[in-house]
């Protein structure tokens, strides 16, 4: 494990307070010091992207976690608008989704999502999946720095 590890933003785009609250206790429970912020639905997580309205003073996130199934704007939409988004595009983005279908995998990836990862069911494999997820994107990947 790395010793010198950072601390990162992490905007997570979830409607199922399930779903929310299992991400929360697998960071509590891996000791993920990130911050994560959560918002329930695709215009929201444009908005706080883009710092309008209640979130002008969100942190520019270091990693998104993104359901596909959402509310008034779906996974695919903010997918496809965040990375049309100059300013946006170099945020890294993991679709965090119960779906299995190979149409959703692919047009994520076409729409250049960094990686598609199904959530399993089971809590304890739930948490293994945030941890490692957390682990790749702190301790292996180089994220571009804040303010570039």
């Amino acid at each position: 494990m790395n010793q010198s590890r950072k601390t990162i933003d992490i905007l997570l785009v979830e409607d199922d307070p399930g779903d929310v609250l299992m991400t929360r206790e697998a960071f509590e429970d891996h000791k993920v010091s990130n911050r994560l912020s959560v918002v329930p639905d695709g215009v929201s997580a444009m908005e706080f992207l883009r710092k309008e309205g209640e979130y002008a003073d969100a942190p520019t996130p270091d990693l998104i976690l993104l359901d596909l199934n959402l509310p008034r704007m779906d996974g695919r939409e903010v997918l496809a608008a965040l990375k049309e988004d100059p300013a946006l595009r170099s945020i890294p983005v993991v679709v965090l989704t119960t779906s299995e279908a190979e149409e959703d995998v692919v047009r994520s990836y076409s729409l250049h999502a960094n990686a598609y990862v199904t959530k399993p069911v089971d809590f304890d494999r739930f948490i293994n999946v945030v941890r490692q997820v957390d682990e790749f994107f702190v301790e292996v990947v180089r994220l571009p720095s804040r303010g570039y």
